[in-house]
């Protein structure tokens, strides 16, 4: 299974567009364009097929977790003060 399939499965099983797919590769600060994104997408034997890079698909998760679980909590903010001992 290739990154292209694996990136088209996401995308109908999670009913995205290319817009939401730019929208979400923004989250982590990676810039793709909707056409690039229609080249993952074609058939294999289309003359504008473009294999989908690892780095591609990884920023693509990446964002797609900030999607849906939100962004991460700044843990410095969380942390407890500690109390000095006299």
């Amino acid at each position: 299974m290739t990154n292209n399939d694996i990136f088209k499965k996401l995308r109908v099983a999670l009913k995205l567009t290319n817009t939401d797919i730019v929208n979400i590769c923004k989250l982590v600060d990676f810039k793709v364009s909707e056409s690039e994104l229609g080249a993952f997408f074609r058939r294999e034997d289309h003359p504008k097929y473009r294999n989908c890079g690892d780095q591609i698909l990884r920023n693509f998760l990446n964002g797609l977790v900030i999607h849906l679980r939100g962004p991460m909590p700044d843990k410095r903010k969380n942390k407890p003060e500690q109390k000095k001992r006299d």
